[in-house]
């Protein structure tokens, strides 16, 4: 299996183990309770190495899971252009923007986010720098952006048990995938989380960090602090911005408030659903979850392949087309990357594998066609809107690269 059919199918079967197919069928990575969970061998300064299953920085802790961080070099800077003059702008607006550029701050599209079995190995070099290797050998240099770059990475290994390695101590992190017998202690939070927009389906990562049985949820109830194991979790409900009503597996039922666990300031309920890749619910999207029972951990490490490259067809305003392989956003270049949006703030993150199409639509918006059929319109983003820096496209044959401003761009189709 070569080129994008395989990393095509791949992504099906990545997101699919989530929740089975939408027809009810399962994989046989879906079977498993612990081939999702992250695992591997953390080799410290000093020498010493820890293996086992790792947690990263206390969220992250399934392959499906994101490593964020910004890309140190962009290859592809030069074709960028200078944001045009908006007459609509106020003094301040265009002041900020002028400011921005000076600081290179329009350079959004540095942003990394990779799933972690996308990665064969983490080399720390400098407080807040890394070189990541995907699987196929490629390298990316990545700093700051995110903590995902000053983690501390716990190691459940069996020999001395739990170990935590300070960023500053680790020289290297190498993926392999998890065996069998591997024991996390916990399992993988799923449900159905139901919004104004509808239900999604899938893993959930609540408050951007409690993905396991085993963490907890706080809040108070009746002027008391109580934690929660979110496995003890049937049921939370939202009541207003400030609380929630929570049900146990038991039947007991409490409103909890007080904390971001359970109010408007929680940083974001994540769900991997099989439709769209990760979506973020905002608490005032938010309605109810319903947790399922303990089951499937996600996909296997071996459920992602060696990555390609983004290839298809601009179709200009004009008529005119370009083929080859493409750089969206003069950033994005790999199936692994993420196109991002928002949807009836609703937050989309999706791997590019899974897109098929992407039509701009005005000034603040594009039509996203999914390979699955599924439509999203998103907007909000420098991914889908007017600060999108355009396409760059290199020739399969001969020619040199060209670059497509995103202003003058009807259709990209992708392979």
């Amino acid at each position: 299996m070569t080129g994008k059919t395989g990393i095509i199918l791949a992504a099906s079967l990545v997101l699919a183990a989530l929740v089975g197919a939408e027809d009810g069928a399962t994989s046989s990575a879906a079977e498993s309770s612990v081939e999702g969970y992250i695992y591997g061998t953390v080799e410290t300064r000093t020498g010493k190495t820890y293996t086992g299953v790792l947690r990263w920085d206390d969220e992250e802790a399934f392959w499906d899971d994101i490593f964020n961080s910004s890309k140190k070099e962009l290859p592809f800077e030069e074709y960028a252009e200078e944001p045009e003059a908006d007459e609509r702008a106020t003094w301040w607006e265009r002041m900020a923007r002028t400011i921005g550029g000076d600081l290179g701050l329009h350079h959004e599209g540095r942003v990394v986010a990779i799933r972690f079995g996308d990665l064969k190995q983490v080399r720390v070099t400098g407080r807040d720098e890394a070189v990541l290797t995907l699987r196929d050998g490629t390298e990316i240099e990545v700093e700051g952006g995110a903590n995902d770059v000053t983690a501390t990475v716990t190691v459940f290994d069996a020999k001395p048990g739990r170990i935590e390695v300070p960023w500053k101590k680790i020289d290297t992190v190498t993926f392999a995938a998890t065996p069998p017998d591997a024991d996390p202690g916990s399992f993988r939070l799923r449900g159905t989380v139901s919004t104004s927009e509808g239900d999604f389906v899938g893993s959930i990562q609540w408050d951007n960090e409690e993905s396991l049985s085993t963490d907890k949820l706080d809040g108070d109830a009746d002027d008391k602090r109580v934690s929660l194991e979110m496995g003890e979790i049937r049921s939370i409900e939202r009541r207003d911005r400030r609380s929630s009503l929570v049900v146990l597996k038991d039947g007991t039922e409490m409103v909890l408030s007080g904390t971001n666990d359970v109010d408007h300031d929680i940083r974001g309920i994540h769900v991997e659903d099989v439709r769209f890749g990760r979506v973020e619910v905002s608490w005032d999207e938010f309605k109810r979850v319903v947790f399922d029972d303990p089951g499937a951990s996600g996909p296997s490490y071996a459920d992602f392949e060696a990555p390609t490259h983004l290839s298809g067809t601009v179709t200009l305003l004009n008529d005119d087309w370009r083929a080859g392989e493409l750089v969206f956003d003069l950033d994005e270049e790999w199936s692994w990357e993420m196109l991002d949006g928002l949807a009836n703030d609703i937050d989309y993150t999706v791997p590019f594998a899974m897109v098929s199409s992407i039509e701009p639509a005005g000034r603040s918006g594009c039509l996203v066609r999914l390979r699955n059929g599924h439509e999203i319109e998103l907007e909000d983003s420098h991914d889908v809107d007017e600060d999108n820096s355009g396409v760059v496209v290199i020739p399969k044959g001969p020619g040199e690269p060209t670059h497509v401003p995103w202003r003058e761009i009807a259709k990209i189709e992708f392979d």
